[in-house]
């Protein structure tokens, strides 16, 4: 795959140094000719939401770290366009933000899993070009997205199932250590 839309994952080379995108499987929300937007998937940030918003109680749902942009503001995906209203779709029942007023409504009652939505604090970004150059570079492997990928169970193991759901040669990286001078 080699055109970047909205709904394309990249899969961080296993030797890219960024400690920003290191073993990183980042969804692409929005791309342009003037840059790209996305979040870093498989990144857990150090406060659940109910510590990042004080009148959530007990609602303790994990917030993952969406990349180093901002990281002031909360962005979030979910499955539920039945419920949140004004999601960008961005592949089949995989939606980019909406109503926060309604999640919120929908955390407080109960009516969402952790299953169908997913926080992100800041968002991972691109000038007009930088992708592009990136990829000439070789730092992404890029993949398309899936519902299985996007919400998956486990995220700490997902840049390597992301790898292994490419299969071929993509499957024999995910063995490749951090750092190779280290062996």
């Amino acid at each position: 795959m080699n055109q970047v839309t909205a709904g394309t994952l990249l899969i961080s080379d296993p030797f890219l140094k960024d400690p920003n995108f290191l073993r990183s499987v980042v969804l692409i929300c929005e791309h342009q000719q003037e840059g790209s937007f996305g979040f870093v998937l498989n990144k857990l940030y150090n406060q659940k939401l109910n510590e990042l918003m004080s009148d959530l109680g007990n609602i303790d749902y994990p917030v993952y770290y969406g990349g180093p942009v901002q990281v002031d503001t909360l962005h979030f995906l979910h499955r539920r366009p039945d419920v949140i209203t004004g999601g960008i779709q961005i592949i089949e029942d995989i939606y980019w933000g909406g109503s926060f007023d309604q999640v919120l409504s929908l955390l407080t009652e109960g009516l969402i899993s952790k299953n169908d939505i997913r926080f992100f604090i800041g968002y991972s970004g691109w000038g007009e070009g930088q992708l592009e150059n990136e990829l000439t570079q070789k730092s992404w492997i890029t993949h398309i997205g899936s519902k299985k990928l996007i919400f998956h169970k486990n995220t700490a193991l997902l840049w390597k199932d992301a790898l292994l759901d490419m299969g071929g040669e993509y499957s024999i990286l995910v063995n490749y250590p951090i750092d190779p001078q280290l062996n």
